[in-house]
């Protein structure tokens, strides 16, 4: 599990993550989600050490992420972030073989062939390995990404926005696809996402922030009630029951 005690980050006089204590549970998909400004990725970047905090203590399954080597933490939690631009022409196979690094040093074994090889045929590019991602659509682009941190092999993977700039098919074949992860090859997904109807759907636990706090968390029955949301994001909400799922509409 991840265990998060009165994190704390300020960018000069503005509190970002403001005391957050929290543990996320391990195995399934837990999804942040709030309004702009809440703190969301800022506390993401914290747990996967991308940021620094000014105060407080994260922990993965007991390992002090400050403290940690790069390289341990690297082999045990991964992150994909927003901005996944390549500055570098890449092919498929080449940036997923990244994801390699923490175990090879960039001395590629058998062994790390193999992870390779079924991270592309897990996110189905196998056809597609020798394109450079310039050439490929978004959505082939971002399931490229998504098979370079699977390739990571990390008890725990942390998706920043993975929807962005996602079409609705490729946005529903990407929450299908983490969520297979999480249940076939036993991750724990920690996903930020802004659509409370992706989080409804394939959320086993939701973490509701709002001003740097945490305003709530469960399960999405919990959470996806119009009590809840408008407190949360200050906007009157209706919920409705549609094939077991909660699902979502607003009015500004």
């Amino acid at each position: 599990m991840i265990s998060i005690e009165n994190a704390t980050k300020r960018y000069g006089e503005t509190i970002v993550v403001n005391g957050v204590s929290l543990t996320l549970p391990a195995g399934g998909i837990t999804t942040i989600i709030g309004p702009n400004g809440a703190g969301k990725s800022t506390l993401l970047s914290l747990i996967s050490r991308l940021l620094p905090l000014d105060s407080g203590m994260i922990a993965i399954d007991g390992l002090d992420i400050v403290s940690a080597p790069s390289d341990a933490l690297a082999r045990r939690l991964s992150i994909l972030r927003q901005d996944n631009t390549m500055t570098a022409r890449l092919t498929v196979r080449d940036l997923v073989e990244f994801g390699r690094y923490p175990h090879s040093k960039g001395r590629l074994t058998a062994a790390d062939g193999r992870k390779i090889e079924e991270a592309l045929a897990y996110l189905d590019l196998q056809t597609l390995a020798d394109r450079f991602l310039d050439e490929l659509s978004g959505g082939q682009r971002q399931r490229a990404f998504v098979a370079m941190v699977l390739c990571q092999d990390t008890d725990y993977v942390l998706f920043d926005e993975p929807l962005n700039n996602l079409d609705m098919k490729h946005a529903v074949t990407m929450m299908k696809l983490l969520q297979k992860a999480a249940t076939e090859l036993g991750k724990t997904i920690v996903i930020v996402l802004h659509d409370i109807n992706f989080a409804s759907c394939y959320s086993d636990h939701i973490v509701a922030m709002s001003n740097g706090t945490v305003a709530f968390q469960g399960t999405p029955d919990d959470i996806v009630r119009p009590d809840v949301l408008q407190a949360v994001y200050d906007t009157t909400f209706d919920v409705h029951e549609l094939h077991g799922n909660r699902i979502v509409t607003y009015f500004v």
